[in-house]
This record gives structure tokens, C-alpha cells and sequence, in this order.
């Protein structure tokens, strides 16, 4: 067979030798529009709008319109906890509890729960406390120069001498009032703006006298003024307000007296006081002095004295005195002459008969020894002091009036040093911090709980106390306040934002070593021996007999807890109820329930933290936050307690050496009825922020 194909590529080799170049080939689409599946930029974008508008739109439906209403307005708002979108004033907030935090200068930090409901438009309010103020008080005459010493009092509490610059005042209105010699005091209300600001009070005082200008004729007069010589006439004196009785006197004339009344700044010029020539001067004296005298008729004044007479008449003179018989004379005075008058008066007495024990006490009238216990004293019929002393006996004493005709008696049972020493003693006593503490003579008792009783611990094992020793215990843990006199930069800190530094709530955050050193820096400032003895910081040792301030022994504090002041030891500080009642305390309630893990279901008392000291109810011994607030810390080394000992202990101090010390009550943090029952020990090594103390101090000899 012959190759068609031959001839043909003979041929194309033929044409040139020209080669055929395959090319690549794509066929056009179909007739029709083709979708593609695959994934693209755009597509994405638009899924997350769609999302994003699905749930703005969800979040605007379900989210309620929230105004905050802030004091001050200026108020930095931030809310946490979830989502809150500001529009303009108002905030979109859903449904739910939130934590609400404003800061402002010159405000406390104000942290606070913000539970928003279900109404579709609400308002909350928040309302910041201001920060004190800075007062500069300044006093001025009434010219306007600047005063010194004048002593100032806000609200009746004396705050030392003016000028007083950048006084810390929290804001409020309070009574300032201004007292300094010769001039008037001065009272003003004023309005302390607080919020760090500073203010600058001045108030003038007015003069408390007056400049009275006094003449005579003839010139030369002494002018007395009550009683005093101030110079002689023609005299300006500046004289204090009020009644002054001023007396014009020159020698040969008589004595011009009258009662002058002085108005405070409004000057007088007396008119000029012609003077008499005198006629005659009488000195009159009396045997004793102090007899009242009347010349005819008209009382002239007491002995010594000095009258003047008509010359040349015969006067008929009285004197009397309490206790004696009147005196009656004639006498004529002589022109210009001085005549001396002496009269000894003659006692009038009474029988008085004097009884006391013991029965060999001394009797002294007027500061004369008269005689003994059981004698019958002749005492005059005037009012005289009778005093009754002896040895290692307190003296008694006491204003008498013998009465002619009557048969009397002083009947009287010495106290010996140490009886008066007791009935001397006080109820009550303040620090120098502001404390107050009560007396209390314990009960004897038995610490600790039974073990049938509900709640009861390991460690709270029955053991009998004896209390000999009278001590003091304070009716409030120790505050903020008060500690930071001791130490100015102790803070306190905050729980889930709430402040435990205010300046009313119990101190915490403290280390037993720093309610000792506390304890001693009080007694220094009342010149008291301490109680502890420290060296470097550390507390070495005690001083048992000291009545120095000090902490309660944990005898001491679960007594004060228990008893309910008629001999009964109780369960609970309010009693023995459970639950406890409304008011009892500031125990963990429902407002903890986010943060706590148990709780006192049903109660409620109105504080998530501390609260300040002495909001609720005393207990039976007039006591406030045995129960809640804080726990406190006692004087005691820890140890556990096993029961096996029958001997009573006396005072007990606790174990001389430990690594901790116990702690006792409940706290803000507490809502089971094991540590709110008044037996609860704990201990503790370490500061707590619910862990505070009180003070307490032995009575002492």
C-alpha cells in the first residue's frame, strides 16, 4: 500500500521544511450564567455584620435605660460586672447586679452594688461624701489688727489659741465660739465646705470695756473702783463692763460713791463731781472684825470701817455679827478730826454634842482642836466648820450653825482611806484618745461550753475561773481614728470595694504586737506605767501590777460577753437565742452571699464590710460589737484546752509563751452559730481584715 500521507509530508518538507506548533486550547463557556461556590473576602464581612446587627439588636431589646444620678454631678462614673453602653447622660445596661465606682477630687471613693431591674427606664442616685475641709480661723479687733491669745471652741470643743492655720474640719456646719481677755465673746456659725478646700474665717472681737472720763473738784481724788485705786482725778480709766462701784476720795472731804454701770465700747464723760469738805471721820473696829454696822438706823458697812459723821451730833451706833450679841454705842464726831471706835462682842453659844467613830477621833471648829469624839462642845450660833479627823481615816468635814435652846448633836462614821478610795472610784473613765472604759467586779464562772451544746469546738473545754481583780474594758473596739493618733499612715484597705479606713470603723489589719504598742503608747500619754514591756518592738514581758492599758484577758472578754449582769453566764452575747434577733450585730448576711461562702440565711444588716462601732445593740453589760464587726484579739498566748484540770484558775493571764495569740468573737465574716456563740476560741498570727481589738486595764490599788 502506498502512504497518502507520505506524499503530502514529502510535499510539506518540500514547502519550506515548515514545522506545526501545537497551542493550547480552552473551550468558551456555555451558553447560561455558572455560579461559583468558592469562598470570598466580602462573604465574611458581611456574616459578621450580620451578627454584630443581630446581637446590637438583641442587646437594645433586652437592655434597660439607666440614669445615674450623681452628687457631686462632676463625679468620674465607671460600672463593671457586665456591658453598659453610655448615650448621652443615660447608660443601656440588661438586667443584673453591676458594681458601680465614682471618683471625685475632693470626695471618698464611693464603691457600691447597682442592681438594675426590670422597669424600662430607672434612675439610681449615688451620693459621695466630701473629704474634710481646711480651715484658717484668724481674730481681729475692731480695727481690724490682728489679735493673740484668743481661745477658740467648735461646737463647744476647745481647739486651742488663735490663729489656727489649716485646721482639718470635716464639712458641716458648726458653732464657733471665740473667748479672750477684755473683750466680748464672739459666736459664729459658719458652713465648712469640706472637699479639701481651704477656707479663711476672721472675726473681730469687741472690747469688753469702756473709757470713762471722771473729774473733781478740787482735782486730786482718788478714784476707787471696786474697792481698787486705778489713779486720780481728772482720770480716763478703762473699766470692764458691767457694775462698778466707784468711790471719788480726797483727803478732808467726803467720799463720793455711786454704782456705775459700764456699757461695753460706749465712752462717757462723767460731769465734774464737786467734793464736800468732810466733817469728821469714825474708824470703827470689832473683836472679831465682820460685825455689820448701822449708824442711826442705816446700815454703813462691816468692821473694819471707816465712816464719816455729821459733826457735832450724837450718833447711835450697832454692831452685829452671827454668833455673838449686838453691840450698841454713842459717839459725837469733831470736824475734821478721826475718832477710833473698838467694840469686842460677846459670843451667844449653844451646846452641841459630838458622836462619830471611831470613838478617839479629834474635833476641830474653824481649824481649833476643841476636843474628842463624845464631848459636848460649847459652839457659837453661827455657821462655823466642824471637822472630825484621825489617823488612816479620811477627815470629816462640815459647815454647823449652833441653835440657842435646842438640843443638838453631830453624829458622823469616819471613813478609813481605803473605803473613801472605793467610793471615789469612777464608774467610767476616757482616754486620752477618746476611749471610754467601764468598772466591772466579775462573777466567778466557768468558761467554755458543754459538749452537748450546739456548735461547741474541741477547744472550748469547761474550766472555772476565778475573777479577783476589778478591771476596766472598753465599750467599743479601738477605730481608725483612734489608732492612726498612734500610727497616721495605718491603712485598713477595702473588701469587694468597700472601705474598712473610715475614720468610725474598727480598726483592722492589725498585728497583736500592734495592739500592744498601742496599748503602751496610751499609757505614756496619761503618764501611766505600762502594762507590757518591749524591747525593740517586741513584747518581752509584762507588768502584772501595772494599770496601764492593755487587752482583755480572754477570761476577761468572754466574761463581759456572757454575762448578763445578774450573776448568769449566757450562750450569745444577746442571749440565748437562736437565730439571732434583729439589730444584734454585723454578722455575714445576705449582702455577702457573692463572696462569702456561708452565710446567716434571713438576716439582714444593712453593712457588706465593717460597720462603725456601736450601730447595734449593747449587750447586757452595756457593751457594743461582741458580737460582729470584728473579731478582736486578747491577751493570751493560744493553747488548746483539755478539760482534764479541776483547780479554778485565778485571773488567768493565759500560757506564758506560743506561736499565737487568741482571738476571740465573731466578725463581719461569720454567719454560723459556732462562732457566734460567746465560748468561739480562734487564733491567729497574722493581721486580718476582720480582726480589730479593745482596750482594757486593771482598777489597780
Amino acid at each position: 500500500m502506498v502512504d497518502v500521507n507520505d506524499g503530502k509530508r514529502e510535499g510539506r518538507h518540500d514547502q519550506d521544511d515548515e514545522l506545526i506548533t501545537p497551542v493550547d486550547f480552552t473551550p468558551p463557556p456555555a451558553a447560561g450564567r455558572q455560579w461559583s461556590l468558592r469562598p470570598r473576602l466580602w462573604h465574611g464581612l458581611v456574616a459578621l455584620f450580620l451578627v454584630a446587627a443581630v446581637g446590637a439588636a438583641w442587646f437594645v431589646l433586652t437592655a434597660r435605660s439607666v440614669f445615674i444620678e450623681t452628687t457631686p454631678v462632676t463625679a468620674d462614673v465607671d460600672i463593671s460586672g457586665g456591658l453598659a453602653v453610655q448615650v448621652g447622660p443615660r447608660y443601656l445596661i440588661r438586667p443584673g447586679d453591676y458594681r458601680l465606682s465614682l471618683r471625685n477630687e475632693g470626695y471618698h471613693d464611693l464603691d457600691t452594688l447597682l442592681s438594675v431591674s426590670g422597669a424600662q427606664a430607672q434612675t439610681h442616685e449615688a451620693v459621695m461624701q466630701p473629704m474634710h475641709g481646711f480651715v484658717t480661723l484668724r481674730a481681729t479687733d475692731e480695727d481690724g489688727e490682728p489679735l493673740d491669745g484668743v481661745r477658740a471652741r467648735l461646737d463647744g470643743r476647745d481647739i486651742g489659741e488663735l490663729p489656727l492655720e489649716s485646721l482639718e474640719v470635716e464639712p458641716g456646719e458648726y458653732r464657733v465660739t471665740l473667748d479672750a481677755e477684755r473683750y466680748l465673746p464672739r459666736q459664729e456659725v459658719i458652713e465648712v465646705e469640706g472637699r479639701l478646700q481651704e477656707q479663711h474665717v476672721e472675726l473681730s472681737l469687741q472690747p469688753a470695756w469702756a473709757d470713762i472720763r471722771f473729774a473733781t473738784d478740787p482735782s486730786g481724788a482718788d478714784v476707787l473702783v471696786d474697792g481698787e485705786v486705778v489713779g486720780q482725778t481728772p482720770l480716763t480709766a478703762s473699766l470692764m463692763q458691767g457694775e462698778r462701784q466707784v468711790t471719788l476720795k480726797r483727803s478732808g472731804y467726803k467720799a463720793v460713791e455711786e454704782t456705775l454701770r459700764v456699757v461695753a465700747g460706749e465712752e462717757r464723760e462723767r460731769p465734774v463731781v464737786s467734793l464736800e469738805e468732810a466733817d469728821g471721820l469714825v474708824f470703827i473696829r470689832s473683836e472679831p472684825s465682820g460685825a455689820n454696822v448701822t449708824i442711826n438706823g442705816e446700815f454703813r458697812g462691816q468692821t473694819p470701817l471707816e465712816v464719816s459723821l455729821e459733826p457735832d451730833q450724837r450718833h447711835e451706833i450697832s454692831l452685829f455679827r452671827a454668833g455673838y450679841a449686838t453691840a450698841d454705842r454713842e459717839l459725837t464726831a469733831r470736824s475734821a478730826e478721826q475718832a477710833d471706835l473698838n467694840v469686842t462682842l460677846d459670843p451667844q453659844t449653844a451646846p452641841v454634842r459630838i458622836a462619830a467613830e471611831p470613838p478617839d477621833a479629834e474635833v476641830y471648829v474653824d481649824g481649833e482642836r476643841r476636843g474628842t469624839a463624845g464631848d459636848t462642845l460649847e459652839l457659837l450660833a453661827a455657821e462655823q466648820q466642824v471637822e472630825i479627823r484621825r489617823d488612816g481615816y479620811v477627815p470629816h468635814v462640815q459647815a454647823f450653825t449652833a441653835r440657842p435652846g435646842l438640843d443638838q448633836e453631830i453624829r458622823v462614821s469616819l471613813q478609813t482611806e481605803e473605803e473613801a478610795r472605793i467610793a471615789s472610784i469612777e464608774p467610767e473613765i476616757e482616754t486620752a484618745a477618746g476611749q471610754v472604759l467601764r468598772l466591772f467586779r466579775p462573777d466567778d464562772y466557768t468558761m467554755g461550753a458543754s459538749r452537748r451544746e450546739p456548735g461547741r469546738r474541741a477547744n472550748e473545754a469547761l474550766r472555772d475561773v476565778v475573777m479577783e481583780k476589778p478591771f476596766y474594758l472598753a465599750l467599743h473596739p479601738v477605730t481608725n481614728a483612734q489608732f492612726q493618733r498612734f500610727r497616721p499612715d495605718h491603712e485598713a484597705g477595702s473588701v469587694e470595694g468597700q472601705s474598712l479606713d473610715l475614720p468610725r470603723q474598727p480598726v483592722v489589719q492589725v498585728s497583736w504586737i500592734d495592739a500592744a504598742l498601742y496599748a503602751n503608747w496610751l499609757s505614756e500619754q496619761e503618764s501611766l506605767l505600762p502594762f507590757y514591756r518591749v524591747e525593740d518592738e517586741e513584747v518581752v514581758g509584762v507588768n502584772p501590777d501595772a494599770t496601764g492599758y492593755r487587752l482583755p484577758t480572754e477570761a476577761e472578754w468572754e466574761w463581759a460577753a456572757r454575762s448578763d449582769g445578774e450573776g448568769n453566764i449566757r450562750r450569745y452575747p444577746w442571749g440565748d437565742t437562736w437565730p439571732p434577733p434583729e439589730n444584734a450585730g454585723n454578722f455575714a448576711d445576705q449582702s455577702t452571699r457573692s463572696f462569702l461562702g456561708q452565710i446567716l440565711s434571713g438576716y439582714n444588716d444593712g453593712e457588706m464590710v465593717t460597720s462603725n462601732v456601736g450601730r447595734y445593740e449593747a449587750n447586757a453589760l452595756g457593751l457594743y460589737d461582741m458580737a460582729g464587726n470584728v473579731s478582736e484579739w486578747v491577751h493570751d498566748h493560744y493553747r488548746a484546752v483539755s478539760g482534764l484540770s479541776t483547780a479554778a484558775e485565778i485571773d488567768p493571764l493565759g500560757p506564758g509563751e506560743g506561736s499565737y495569740r487568741t482571738v476571740k468573737g465573731s466578725s463581719w465574716m461569720h454567719g454560723a452559730m459556732t462562732e457566734l456563740r460567746a465560748s468561739f476560741r480562734d487564733f491567729a498570727e497574722e493581721p486580718r481584715n476582720d480582726l480589730g481589738f479593745r482596750l482594757a486595764r486593771y482598777l489597780g490599788e
